[in-house]
């Protein structure tokens, strides 16, 4: 069967259970599930059912489609993303992105946890993206082309649509909520940094670090889907003052700073046209 062949039978499977056109897509990262609560919900699908969809490996990423509506607008979110250290092929951890943009969305709006090396970016304070680095050693646009998703060769000056973040950065501040923007870089993990390794990566210039994102970016980009992004900062990494940090208190902050989010893409979307 060919790529294209397991993209049509996953289309044709979601659509025997929601025949709606979602205008934004939501990738919900870890510790992020709350805005499920938010949605008026119209089906779920768990991803095992879905032909061809990767299932999801890490405990804190629970697995389904949600489709129903947020602030009025119809949506699809994913509740539970998948990672490059899962096993995956950059294509097969892509695969739900390239769906939703057959389904109908024009916006993403995708979150994730993430380490911050820039000392004016604290643990539990939001960071929009505005660029970022791929050190994940691979590119999920390598392989086999399909026209129909745009162009071989996408253009990433721009990958994050800037009203968008003009917008979110406005919502933020009529909020009383501090957001800040920077740069992200992507790495393979699972493992976290080493002291030289965090160093290395605010060398290069990224503010903050962590193991998802970019692949979802890359093809949403190349598919012309207006993308933000936001990280939940859950761990300060200065390697001169380092700490030992647990998945479980990364969950913890990243829960802490739920609600915030939540609010925020709330009325992002509400303020979509």
């Amino acid at each position: 069967m060919t790529e294209n062949e397991q993209y049509q039978e996953a289309l044709s499977f979601i659509r025997r259970f929601y025949k709606g056109t979602p205008v934004v897509g939501i990738v919900l990262g870890t510790g992020l599930g709350g805005l499920v609560a938010e949605i008026e919900v119209e089906r779920e699908i768990a991803y095992n059912f879905i032909p061809h969809f990767p299932i999801s490996t890490v405990e804190s990423h629970f697995g389904k489609l949600i489709f129903g509506t947020l602030a009025g607008k119809p949506i699809v979110a994913m509740q539970g993303r998948f990672h490059y250290y899962e096993g995956y092929s950059m294509r097969q951890l892509t695969f739900p992105i390239r769906i939703l943009k057959m389904l109908g969305i024009q916006t993403l709006l995708l979150s994730n946890a993430a380490g911050s090396m820039n000392p004016l970016v604290k643990k539990g304070e939001l960071m929009m993206i505005n660029d970022h680095i791929n050190l994940l050693g691979h590119n999920p646009l390598i392989g086999t082309h399909d026209d129909s998703f745009g162009p071989r060769f996408p253009d990433m000056s721009q990958p994050y649509d800037l009203e968008l973040m003009k917008t979110f950065s406005k919502l933020a501040k009529a909020s009383g909520i501090t957001v800040h923007s920077g740069v992200y870089v992507a790495v393979a993990g699972p493992s976290l940094e080493t002291r030289a390794e965090y160093r290395f990566l605010r060398i290069i210039g990224a503010d903050v670090v962590g193991m998802s994102t970019v692949p979802e970016v890359i093809v949403a980009h190349q598919m012309e889907l207006k993308i933000l992004a936001v990280s939940v900062i859950t761990d300060e990494c200065n390697p001169d003052q380092l700490h030992k940090v647990s998945i479980q208190e990364i969950i913890e902050t990243a829960n802490a700073a739920e609600p915030s989010l939540t609010l925020l893409l709330k009325q992002l979307v509400e303020s979509l046209a």
